[in-house]
């Protein structure tokens, strides 16, 4: 399994000649930034090849139905969670990407917790996660060519990383948020100043439950706009050293750069 990074969270993964991309992101027009974003979203190496598209959840910074209907082919499956319900304004966050599924035409499939799906070498659950902004969110475990690894999205730290562990861990990668972002949005008044995902420390500490060979760090630097989304003090830096404390591998993997997992299984 090689797996590169894209922008924020995403991610492309190739196991022989097959791929799938996971939170994959091109439009940043959506999206609170006030940071120079260039290099920061790279496209995927083979538009229209990958046979599977995996969404955590579907803010504007995880979820880009164009994006995705470039990088699949035709015959291609999107995994999402559960649509969210209510008012205008209570799904002011998902109505985006709810409707660029269907104005893309694309084939997306609603799964659940622990639900467990195959497309060609990929083998691939979704696993129980918590949205900071009280949205739908599901985690993933990939499997291909007896690799594990885990995808977080933008978690906060919750209270299944064991049982996810005892039931699929150790994991060769987790790629995991880090920016412990503290939001304040117009729709969820009043503001918590506590963290919406979870921050370097909380990602080391589930890296260690996980049994992750190496942790990656994602969802952070790119995105930072005070005081609607404010993310930690240098995340990259105080996440190595969390994980250097804890005994767990760190491996920083810049925007469009390759990680090789192929023959190391967990």
């Amino acid at each position: 399994m090689r797996i590169r990074r894209l922008g924020w969270s995403g991610l492309e993964i190739e196991a022989g000649d097959e791929t799938a991309v996971v939170d994959l992101i091109e439009d940043t027009t959506p999206l609170l930034s006030v940071r120079d974003l260039e290099g920061q979203f790279p496209p995927v190496s083979r538009p229209g090849n990958a046979r599977l598209a995996l969404v955590t959840h579907l803010h504007a910074d995880h979820a880009d139905p164009a994006a995705i209907a470039a990088a699949v082919r035709a015959d291609a499956t999107v995994l999402r969670p559960p649509p969210a319900r209510g008012g205008e304004e209570e799904v002011v966050w998902t109505a985006r990407a709810e409707s660029g599924f269907t104005e893309q035409r694309l084939t997306s499939r609603v799964v659940g917790d622990w639900e467990r799906h195959r497309s060609g070498p990929f083998e691939v659950t979704a696993v129980p996660a918590v949205d900071g902004l009280g949205d739908p969110q599901v985690n993933w475990v990939i499997e291909a060519e007896g690799t594990r690894i885990f995808h977080g999205g933008d978690t906060m730290f919750h209270g299944m990383w064991w049982l996810i562990a005892a039931r699929y861990g150790p994991f060769d990668a987790a790629f995991l948020p880090i920016n412990g972002a503290v939001v304040d949005f117009p729709h969820l008044q009043p503001p918590s100043p506590l963290a919406a995902a979870m921050d370097p420390r909380q990602a080391a500490v589930a890296a260690r439950i996980l049994g992750a060979h190496r942790a990656v760090p994602i969802h952070y630097r790119a995105l930072h706009m005070p005081p609607r989304y404010v993310e930690v003090d240098d995340p990259e830096e105080t996440f190595q050293r969390h994980t250097a404390e804890l005994g767990v591998t760190s491996v920083i993997l810049p925007p469009g750069e390759w990680l090789e997992l192929a023959g190391e299984p967990a």
